[in-house]
C-alpha cells in the first residue's frame, strides 16, 4: 500500500526522510508545470534519465505537425523519439507521472489536471513521445510531407529533406504516451494537484 508524503506514514519510515527525499521530484513538477502556464519553457534542453507517462481521455486540436528527433540527456545520450507537434490542443484531463528511484524507495511524482474542474488547454503542445496509443480521428492527414516544410503547427519543423507528417483538425480519445519531454505555451491547468507518494500509482 503506498504511503502519502502528505500523511505521516507508519512504521519504521521516517516522514522527515521521506520529504527530504521526495521534494525535489515536488519541486521539479510544480517548477514545470508553473513555467509552462507563463509559456517560458523553451523546446530544447537535455531532459532527464527517466521517461514518464501521459494520460488523457481525449485530445482534441487545430492541427499536428509530427517528425523523427532525438533528445539527449545531460550525459549527451541519444532518445529517439516521434516529435508530436499540437497546435491549440484542448485535453478534457491530463495526467503526467514518473518514478524515481530515492533511499527510502520507490516515489511517484504525478501532476493531474482537468476533469470536473474543467477542460486543460495550451497553445502549440509539443510531445516527445517513444509511442502514442488512443483511437483517433483527422480532418486531413499528409503522411510522407517533408519535415522541413510542415507548416500545420506554427514552429514546428523538422530536417529538411526528412520524413514528416501533418494533419488538421484531430480528435484522440484514449490518449497513452511515454514521453522523454512535454511543453507548451500558455498552459491552462484547471484542477491543477501535485502528489508524490511512495510506490504511488502512476497514470496507466
Amino acid at each position: 500500500m503506498s504511503t502519502s508524503i502528505g500523511r505521516a506514514p507508519e512504521g519504521r519510515t521516517s516522514w522527515k526522510k521521506t520529504a527530504v527525499a521526495a521534494l525535489p521530484a515536488a519541486l521539479a513538477v510544480g517548477a514545470l508545470a508553473a513555467v509552462m502556464a507563463q509559456g517560458a519553457l523553451a523546446a530544447s534542453f537535455a531532459v532527464s534519465g527517466t521517461n514518464f507517462q501521459v494520460a488523457s481521455g481525449k485530445l482534441t486540436s487545430s492541427g499536428l505537425s509530427s517528425y523523427v528527433h532525438t533528445d539527449r540527456d545531460a550525459d549527451d545520450h541519444g532518445h529517439p523519439v516521434a516529435l508530436l507537434g499540437i497546435g491549440r490542443a484542448r485535453l478534457a484531463d491530463i495526467c503526467q507521472s514518473a518514478q524515481v528511484s530515492t533511499p527510502v524507495g520507490n516515489v511517484v511524482f504525478k501532476l493531474t489536471a482537468g476533469g470536473k474542474a474543467g477542460p486543460v488547454s495550451a497553445d502549440s503542445l509539443v510531445i516527445d513521445g517513444e509511442d502514442l496509443v488512443g483511437d483517433a480521428r483527422f480532418g486531413t492527414a499528409q503522411i510522407g510531407r517533408d519535415a522541413g516544410s510542415l507548416d500545420a503547427v506554427p514552429g514546428v519543423k523538422g530536417p529538411q529533406g526528412k520524413f514528416g507528417l501533418q494533419a488538421g483538425n484531430i480528435e484522440v480519445a484514449g490518449v497513452r504516451s511515454h514521453a522523454w519531454s512535454a511543453t507548451g505555451g500558455n498552459f491552462r491547468l484547471k484542477g491543477l494537484r501535485v502528489s508524490v507518494s511512495l510506490d504511488g500509482e502512476k497514470c496507466f
